[in-house]
C-alpha cells in the first residue's frame, strides 16, 4: 500500500511503502516508457506494470516490455533509515481500484484449488533495494486501498535493509529456506520470507505461502486473495534493474465460507461517555505526507455496534487515501466510520484504522476525538 508501508530498514523505522494510487493504462507495446508518477500499462491482455513512484518527487521512469518492464531513469534517493523510493512492480489481480484485465481476484482462499506464478529478476551491483514479491489478503474481496495481510518474498537485497519487525524462525518453501519475519507497520501485518542469497528466478505455489502464513494463526481460510506483485523497492540508486518475465495462475475449485458483512451494523454511542472511548494515533510523517494509524479502544462495559469517529486535523493536512474506515474530511474536520468487518468493538476491544495524507508545512496531530458523538481519552 502497500506499500504499502512495505519495509523496514536497520534501525526499525517504518514509513508507508504501499500506500499508493495506480493510474489506469492501456495495453503497452515493446518500449513503452512510463514516467508518469502512478502510471501504468497492461502487458499480455492479462497483467499490469505500474511506476508507482510513491515516496519521491524525483523522476523515475521504467521501460515496459512484452514480459515486464526495466527502471530507466531513477533519480530519487532515501536515506536507509527510512521509506524506499518506490515499488515499480507488475501485478495481478486489484491494486487500488485498477484491477487486471479477466482476473478472478479477488478470490477466497478456501475457494483457491492453486496458485502459481514464475518470476525472473536481473540485478545491478552498487544500488540499495530489494526485490520484493508481495502477495495481499484481505477479510473481506476488497479491490481499492490497503489489505490487512501482506506476505512478501524477498528474493535478493542489497544495503542495511531489512523486513518489518524481527525474525521468528525459518521455514522451508519452493524447495528453499527462509527466514521468516513478522510484525507490523502500523497499516497492516506483515509476513517475510528472506532469502539467504540472490534468487535470480523462481517458479513456485504461492498457495503454499498462504497456507504458510494460516498455519501461522495470521489469515483463515475466509480471507481474501486480493493481489500478486512482483517488483522492486529502491532506496538509493538500481537503474537497470529489471523484471524480465512473469506469470501467475489462480484457480479456483474449494469450498468457500461465508464472506464478512460488507454493510456497517447499525450505530450505538460508546458506553459511559467520555470514559467509553480511548484512540491511540500513531502518525510518520515527512517532508510533503504522512501517514496515520488510528485505534479505538472500547473502554466501556457494553459493545460498540457501529461507530463514527470525529476529529479535526492541524491546518496543512490533507488525507488522500484510507484502509478499514470510509474516511472523509471537509476543510480541517475528519470523519472516519466504520466498515463491515470493523463496526464492532467489544468491551476492552479494539479496532484500527488508517490513511496516508499530504502535508505542507510542519506536522503535529489531532488532540481531541469523539467516538459517536462521546468524547475520547487519549492514549
Amino acid at each position: 500500500m502497500k506499500r504499502p508501508l512495505r519495509a523496514l530498514v536497520a534501525t526499525g523505522l517504518l514509513l508507508a511503502g504501499s500506500l499508493v494510487a495506480v493510474a489506469l493504462g492501456g495495453n503497452a507495446s515493446a518500449d513503452t516508457q512510463i514516467c508518469e508518477q502512478y502510471g501504468s500499462a497492461v502487458i499480455q491482455g492479462r497483467y499490469v506494470v505500474q511506476n508507482n513512484r510513491w515516496g519521491t518527487t524525483a523522476q523515475q521512469c521504467i521501460n515496459v516490455t512484452s514480459n515486464g518492464f526495466e527502471i530507466t531513469t531513477l533519480n530519487g534517493s532515501s536515506p536507509t533509515n527510512g521509506a524506499p523510493t518506490a515499488y515499480p512492480s507488475v501485478f495481478f489481480g486489484c491494486h487500488y481500484t485498477n484491477c487486471s484485465p479477466g482476473t478472478n481476484l479477488p478470490i477466497q482462499v478456501s475457494q483457491i484449488s492453486s496458485a502459481t506464478s514464475s518470476i525472473s529478476y536481473r540485478y545491478v551491483s552498487g544500488a540499495t533495494y530489494n526485490a520484493s514479491y508481495d502477495i495481499w489478503l484481505d477479510p473481506s474481496p476488497k479491490r481499492d486501498g490497503v489489505n490487512q495481510m501482506e506476505i512478501m518474498i524477498w528474493l535478493n537485497r542489497q544495503g542495511p535493509i531489512q523486513p518489518i519487525g524481527s525474525v521468528v524462525g525459518t521455514t522451508n518453501l519452493a524447495g528453499r529456506t527462509w527466514e521468516v519475519w513478522r510484525g507490523s507497520n502500523g497499516s497492516n501485518n506483515v509476513i517475510s520470507y528472506v532469502a539467504p542469497s540472490a534468487i535470480s528466478s523462481l517458479n513456485f505455489s504461492v498457495l503454499d505461502f498462504i497456507n504458510d502464513v494460516r498455519n501461522r494463526g495470521a489469515i483463515t481460510n475466509s480471507w481474501y486473495l486480493t493481489s500478486i506483485q512482483a517488483g522492486f523497492e529502491p532506496w538509493q540508486g538500481g537503474v537497470g534493474l529489471a523484471v524480465t518475465s512473469f506469470s501467475a495462475n489462480v484457480n479456483g475449485g474449494g469450498n468457500p465460507t461465508t464472506p464478512p458483512p460488507t454493510t456497517p451494523p447499525p450505530t450505538t454511542p460508546p458506553p459511559g461517555g467520555g470514559a467509553g472511548c480511548a484512540v491511540k494515533y500513531t502518525a510518520n510523517s515527512w517532508n510533503n505526507g504522512f501517514t496515520a494509524d488510528v485505534q479505538i479502544t472500547n473502554t466501556g462495559s457494553s459493545a460498540i455496534n457501529g461507530w463514527t469517529l470525529t476529529y479535526s486535523l492541524p491546518g496543512g493536512q490533507q488525507v488522500t487515501n484510507a484502509w478499514n474506515a470510509t474516511v472523509s474530511q471537509s476543510g480541517s474536520a475528519v470523519t472516519a466510520r466504520n466498515v463491515g468487518h470493523n463496526g464492532s468493538i467489544a468491551p476492552g476491544g479494539t479496532a484500527s484504522f488508517g490513511y496516508q495524507g499530504t502535508l505542507s508545512g510542519s506536522y503535529s496531530s489531532p488532540t481531541s476525538f469523539s467516538l459517536n458523538g462521546a468524547t475520547c481519552s487519549r492514549t
